[in-house]
């Protein structure tokens, strides 16, 4: 069982930035590539970012591409979302998962940091 924990979420002003931080338990958080993911209020989740086990390989979502980045340290077993550049679009609740290796499906979620930008 993998437990994360989303941190760094916030009230931001629209031009700001902000870095979540991802900490995942256990020793194997370097086998697994992981995602962010977000859920504006009243709307489904979607995708943000996702990284491969080693952080060679990087995904972003159209909507937020140029101003997202997404990044890993495997040493802190720590995965990162910086956002610059907010805008009010980009309020919601931000997810970290994990993709297990040999799977085609995020297995396990945080429990969500809000991500609140003001115009």
């Amino acid at each position: 069982q993998v437990q994360l924990v989303e941190s760094g979420g916030g009230l931001v002003q629209a031009g700001g930035s902000l870095r979540l931080s991802c900490a995942a338990s256990g020793r194997t958080f370097s086998r697994n590539a992981m995602g962010w993911f977000r859920q504006p209020l009243g709307k489904e989740r979607e995708f943000v970012a996702a990284i491969s086990r080693s952080g060679g390989s990087t995904y972003v979502a159209d909507s937020v591409k140029g101003r997202f980045t997404i990044s890993r340290d495997n040493t802190k077993n720590t995965v990162y979302l910086q956002m610059n550049s907010l805008t009010p679009d980009d309020t919601a609740v931000y997810y970290c998962a994990v993709q297990p290796r040999g799977d085609t499906e995020y297995r396990y979620w945080g429990q969500g940091t809000q991500v609140t930008v003001s115009s």
